[in-house]
């Protein structure tokens, strides 16, 4: 089995949200910002999205990049990433990488991003988030407050919060580790 071909089967995953919402291709191009044939192409796995697409096309669908990734490959009970895996490893900009550390339909999600990505994004994930800075520092805003994050600290961040985060350097590691979106997490709270 070619283990880099599940992760080009995001397309099923985007059709299948898709067509659950009663969309047109229009729809989502028009909601995404997208060309329809570009999604056609996605959807039929002629084209694998990048990172930034797959949010667009995820925002387009109300639901996360994370979550169509996770739809999309089917479970493993073990699968090695290497560091130097293509396919793992997307250029986000200039100035960033995001690696991902699981494949697949897992309970987990972990990224590594090195250097910076988009700053202006807020993310509010439905479950548990943990953020680990292997290198450099980070500022992160969450809960209203500001967080500045040196090599070695960590911060949780219970699901539902609001937070963004920030490289202060072109040597930042973050190491992003959350409770996958399809798993209905407990709160303890409400008990």
């Amino acid at each position: 089995m070619d283990e880099h071909k599940e992760t080009l089967r995001v397309g099923a995953a985007v059709r299948r949200r898709r067509r659950a919402q009663e969309l047109t291709l229009a729809a989502v191009a028009e909601r995404s910002g997208l060309s329809v044939p570009f999604l056609s192409q996605i959807e039929n796995e002629r084209a694998r999205p990048s990172r930034r697409s797959l949010e667009k096309v995820a925002d387009a669908l109300g639901t996360t990049a994370v979550e169509l990734l996770a739809a999309a490959d089917p479970a493993h009970t073990v699968d090695l990433v290497r560091a130097d895996d293509p396919g793992v490893a997307e250029e986000v900009s200039a100035e960033a990488v995001v690696r991902s550390l699981v494949r697949g339909h897992h309970q987990l999600h972990a990224e590594e991003f090195i250097g910076d990505h988009d700053p202006g994004r807020e993310f509010q994930l439905r479950n548990d988030v943990l953020l680990y800075v292997t290198e450099g520092a980070v500022e992160v805003e969450a809960e209203g407050r500001a967080h500045r994050l040196g090599r070695g600290d960590t911060l949780y961040l219970t699901g539902g919060v609001r937070h963004r985060w920030r490289a202060t350097g072109p040597d930042a590691r973050v190491l992003v580790v959350a409770v996958a979106e399809h798993i209905e997490a407990r709160d303890e709270r409400a008990r």
